[in-house]
């Protein structure tokens, strides 16, 4: 190996240890009290050092955020994988974006739980990928408003959030710990899930309007709303 390629190598491992690191203590801590001392401290480097490959603190939350919605398409094309029915579809995704918060928590509080972290709008760029997955779940919608599974009043993006959002409930539920002994989180997401495609199917219509922003990808600010997974994070599902 070149001394190129050794110094290559070694700062991507600095890199990873500097993104485990802060997002350890922005799950245990809270984003707004952990600062780039404190990141710093934790994996025995200098402030000045890590500077070095992030800029400020909100980089490093952007930079985990866009690894967090990576993860969430890619656990959402891994269950659609051959899938053709877009109910099924639909389905699978939305429980593909519930799986994700059981599989990936401290990604999952960044992305939709912790109210202190900045707002994806202020660089949507990096999030651009997510918008395929976004458009992949209200297409499904669409094929089933066509196949008159759903009432041709329901309007696809709202729909989407309506189903999303749903999910992000009963997954908050379970990470906070907010359900009583011996109740199950996964049944209470399931039986949440249903209810609503159910609703849908017997004619519910959404009362939400959804906005057209660069990407309905997700983020509880409300400047950049989540998107279902055909997939990512996920969210939406």
């Amino acid at each position: 190996m070149g001394v190129k390629e050794r110094q290559e190598r070694e700062r991507q491992a600095v890199r990873a240890a500097i993104l485990n690191a802060a997002r350890d203590l922005f799950l245990s801590e809270g984003y707004r009290n952990v600062s780039m001392r404190k990141i710093a401290e934790r994996i025995e480097y200098s402030p000045a050092a890590i500077y070095s490959y992030f800029a400020n603190k909100d980089e490093i939350f952007f930079t985990l955020a866009e690894e967090g919605y990576h993860l969430l398409a890619d656990r959402g094309a891994e269950v659609l994988a051959g899938v053709s029915d877009p109910l099924d579809a639909l389905r699978r995704a939305l429980w593909a974006f519930y799986e994700f918060s059981k599989e990936h928590p401290e990604y999952f509080d960044l992305m939709f739980l912790d109210r202190s972290v900045p707002s994806l709008a202020q660089d949507i760029g990096r999030f651009d990928f997510f918008q395929a997955t976004t458009a992949r779940g209200e297409a499904a919608i669409r094929a089933l408003i066509d196949r008159g599974v759903f009432k041709p009043t329901l309007e696809p993006a709202a729909a989407l959030h309506v189903l999303w959002a749903s999910l992000i409930g009963p997954a908050a539920l379970r990470l906070t710990g907010r359900l009583a002994p011996g109740e199950n989180p996964d049944a209470l997401a399931r039986d949440i899930l249903e209810s609503v495609l159910t609703g849908f199917q017997a004619g519910v219509t959404s009362t939400f309007n959804a906005s057209e922003c660069p990407m309905r990808a997700a983020t509880h600010t409300g400047d950049v709303r989540p998107a279902v997974t055909d997939q990512h994070h996920a969210t939406h599902p």
